[in-house]
């Protein structure tokens, strides 16, 4: 009897979902290291991760990277000293080398795979996808700081701040209008602080923020990052 195999684009749609192998840890044996084959060493918990998880997955290429998860309260010694030295997630393995920064990644992943493109050609788009980019860390340590005790309005500042890139472009939900590297770099921060906030602070981030309430009701209709999201209980 024949078998169909799932086509890229059927994956890629989400209508096939993709099976998890298991993360690896120090009893584990490595994959086959510089071998050809595009791997993305991420941990299933780690937000920074899961941005190229989403990138990966958004451009239809599970096929083409390899995930290769990595347990990162057990991790294999062989991945600081064969993969990646500074023994951190995420790294992506393609054409022989290794290079790491979440950042850095999701922009070199849209750049040198084929997939639907994932940033701006429009140059106010663009300036604006670079200053969002470059906020990201700022963003998080502003909200953080809510946690370790500060006054919320730190916190409330940088949402904020959020909601009114969201309302630069009209021509969709997303920071750019449409869906690009930039929710990308924003969806696995906001998606744990929306539910550590409520349950710790009591606080919904959304009310009296429409447009933010909106983008994260529309990345959660994107297959691509709900096939990325875990129990934000769980993290690095």
């Amino acid at each position: 009897m024949h078998t169909s195999v799932p086509s890229v684009s059927a994956i890629a749609s989400g209508s096939v979902k993709e099976v998890l192998p298991p993360a690896l840890d120090s009893s584990s044996e490595p994959p086959a290291i510089f071998d050809g084959t595009p791997k993305l060493y991420i941990s299933y918990t780690c937000p920074y991760a899961q941005r190229t998880w989403i990138t990966r997955n958004y451009k239809g290429l599970q096929d083409k990277i390899i995930l290769v998860p990595i347990d990162l309260k057990n991790r294999p010694a062989w991945y600081k000293e064969k993969v990646y030295p500074a023994n951190k997630v995420p790294s992506l393995e393609h054409n022989y080398q290794v290079m790491g920064e979440s950042l850095d990644l999701i922009r070199y992943i849209d750049s040198n795979f084929e997939g639907p493109p994932l940033f701006p050609d429009d140059p106010a788009k663009r300036e604006l996808a670079e200053e969002l980019l470059s906020y990201t860390d700022s963003f998080r340590k502003a909200v953080t700081s809510f946690f370790k005790g500060d006054e919320m309005s730190v916190a409330g500042a940088a949402f904020d701040n959020m909601e009114t890139a969201l309302s630069k472009f009209d021509d969709g939900p997303f920071f750019l209008g449409q869906f690009s590297l930039v929710d990308i770099a924003y969806a696995p921060f906001i998606e744990r602080f929306q539910i550590f906030l409520m349950e710790v602070k009591n606080y919904d981030i959304t009310v009296g923020r429409p447009r933010l309430a909106l983008w994260i009701e529309e990345m959660n209709k994107i297959e691509a990052y709900k096939e990325t999201k875990r129990d934000p209980r769980e993290t690095c």
